[in-house]
């Protein structure tokens, strides 16, 4: 019973492998570049990653329906056709409604007069190249506002997304470990190897994580 359960496992880690590995291939190749982008900001490439234009328009907006800054927001995004990721300031000056919006083609800068019912949009958009580097970070998550929710339906995929190739990695290597601890002749180098990974780990972490 035992002998065919370990075979039933075997059999499925290995097609976990096969198909994970498949399906994440975009992934794993569009956070490789990226990241090489981000380390390596003197490359030409990297570069041409940094290039924006800079546009600006006013806009006349009427009748911002919403009981709160977050749907007055939206409303105006919708007048003025903006799509993306919303982002509030803690507070918007008297008299006024800011926001940005954002995703990673381009990015807007609105500021609303409530009285004149007119916005000013600041407008930026990014070369292709930065576009395709904001893929590694952009989570529509707020490291000063993390109890804010996403309100943009491609970022709440996109997270989605990220979840999965998370987690199926820690399957993929769990199932790693298994296939390797099976080949009884390689486990001398696989424990060194499996140390080494550690320690560098280990490195890091402390000399990172180390109190000033």
């Amino acid at each position: 019973m035992r002998s065919s359960a370990k075979q039933v496992f075997e059999v499925w880690n290995r097609k976990l492998h096969f198909y994970l590995g498949l399906y994440f291939l975009f992934f794993l190749w569009l956070f490789s570049f990226t990241g090489l982008l981000l380390n390596h900001g003197g490359w030409a490439i990297s570069t041409a990653a940094n290039r924006r234009t800079e546009s600006k328009y006013q806009s006349v907006v009427s009748s911002i329906r919403g009981n709160t800054d977050v749907e007055r927001a939206h409303d105006v995004m919708r007048q003025l056709h903006l799509v993306g990721e919303l982002d509030l300031p803690v507070k918007s000056p008297a008299g006024m409604l800011v926001f940005n919006v954002n995703r990673p083609r381009d990015a807007s800068l609105v500021q609303v007069n409530l009285q004149l019912q007119q916005a000013i949009v600041q407008h930026f958009d990014n070369s292709g190249w930065a576009a395709f580097r904001i893929f590694h970070t952009f989570s529509g998550s707020r490291f000063n506002a993390p109890e804010s929710g996403r309100d943009w339906i491609l970022t709440t995929v996109w997270a989605f997304a990220m979840d999965a190739l998370a987690v199926g990695l820690i399957v993929m290597t769990l199932g790693s470990y298994y296939m390797w601890y099976c080949l009884k002749k390689k486990r001398r180098l696989g424990f060194a190897v499996l140390a080494v990974g550690f320690a560098s780990c280990a490195l890091f972490l402390t000399e990172f994580l180390k109190p000033r």
